[in-house]
């Protein structure tokens, strides 16, 4: 295994602490996000570790018979398409790296399947690119398979699309992708399973006064200053890009564990409220910071008006907004575009996301979901916004 390290033997900065426990964060988290890298999925890429999967595929399937969302992030494709391939060492050329994935990914996801499988599991492959996460419309099919996946007990398995994108191979790493489908499904925790214990304060082999980093605050700046460079040759993670990870989950306000991968049973325990890892904890709450964002947003593209009932179910009742309560649109907005919604009079209720265009909101307007298909030409989502994605601008 190789040792947690960090930038400098330089003397450490302070990490504010932060205000939540961590204990009781991950006792919480109703829906977890699990990051793995390539040196534990191929054991340290000498071919997929079928004793590691299958005992992470124990402790997941334990958490879905617990009531909880999971989703796996999974590295390991590159890596396990090197073995089959017979490369001792990492190509350099891209399309070499891509012929590697598209080879291991086969063998990944088998391993995976059959893994949960044997523990009463439905599993299912979901390849993404960034792209698909910087387009808006992209984003809310991703965001709509995923939740789909979840509410049928189905346990996604992610992985960087690596055939046919670079981003990843040139730039990225799967701790930013876990981070990014954090946020994507607004998930209340991270884990990020590595081979390291977690974060020292310096590189413990060459600084003999290097402490352990048992908890910080996500984002903290002095994080990144203690961080290091790549754990292995095997994936292309380092520390640092767990930190600046954690960071970018905490936007939507999911807090951030660091640990290490064969630590025994180490989800269950850490699901359990042990202390396990670096925890590194979001300041600002899941529904905050997701309302916070919608709530503050000022280029709104557009508006629907909604009768009485849809207000009260709204705001009363915490309800989903239905078109059949809609009783007109304003403005030219797209799927996923941040809208107001308006009573009666005029005044503004609540803002969230459009699960419509407004040239087909206003085809819906009154109408029951058996009618979109007819209206649409397709049956998409029966909300014109859905609970998760609204919040309350007048209570």
């Amino acid at each position: 295994m190789n040792q947690p390290v960090s930038a400098a033997a330089s003397p450490a900065p302070v990490v504010a602490a932060p205000q939540a426990a961590p204990a009781d964060v991950w006792r919480q988290a109703g829906r977890i996000v699990v990051k793995v890298g390539s040196s534990l999925v191929t054991n340290e890429g000498r071919g997929l570790d079928e004793a590691a999967i299958g005992q992470w595929a124990v402790q997941l399937a334990a958490l879905v018979r617990q009531g909880r969302e999971v989703i796996m992030v999974s590295s390991g494709a590159i890596a396990e398409g090197m073995k089959r391939l017979g490369w001792a060492t990492r190509p350099k050329e891209i399309n070499e790296l891509q012929a590697a994935a598209a080879v291991g990914q086969m063998g990944l996801v088998q391993m995976y399947e059959t893994k949960l499988r044997e523990n009463g599991v439905r599993s299912a492959q979901v390849l993404l690119t960034h792209a698909d996460l910087a387009d808006r419309e992209r984003y809310l099919n991703a965001r709509s398979t995923l939740l789909t996946l979840l509410e049928h007990g189905v346990v996604p398995v992610i992985n960087e699309n690596d055939t046919v994108v670079n981003d990843e191979i040139k730039f990225g790493d799967n701790d930013t992708l876990g981070a990014l489908v954090a946020n994507l499904v607004t998930a209340d925790a991270l884990v990020i399973l590595t081979d390291q214990k977690g974060l020292y304060s310096a590189d413990p082999r060459k600084d003999p006064s290097a402490h352990f980093i048992h908890v910080g605050r996500a984002g903290d700046p002095a994080l990144e200053a203690m961080a290091g460079g790549a754990g292995s040759g095997i994936g292309k993670g380092g520390m640092l890009t767990k930190i600046l990870a954690a960071k970018r989950a905490a936007g939507s306000g999911a807090s951030t564990v660091i640990a290490w991968g064969r630590e025994p049973d180490v989800l269950l325990r850490l699901m359990a409220g042990e202390a396990i890892g670096t925890a590194l904890v979001a300041e600002t709450p899941k529904n905050q910071a997701r309302k916070r964002w919608m709530a503050d947003h000022l280029q709104l593209r557009g508006s629907v008006t909604v009768d009485d009932g849809a207000v009260a179910k709204i705001v009363q009742d915490g309800k989903s907004l239905l078109p059949i309560g809609m009783t007109g649109v304003e403005g030219d907005f797209s799927r996923g575009d941040v809208i107001a919604i308006r009573d009666s009079k005029g005044a503004e209720i609540a803002r969230g996301l459009a699960n419509y265009a407004a040239s087909e909101a206003r085809l819906l307007c009154r109408k029951s979901s058996a009618d979109f298909e007819r209206l649409l030409g397709y049956s998409a989502e029966p909300e014109m916004v859905h609970r998760t994605n609204l919040v309350l601008t007048r209570t």
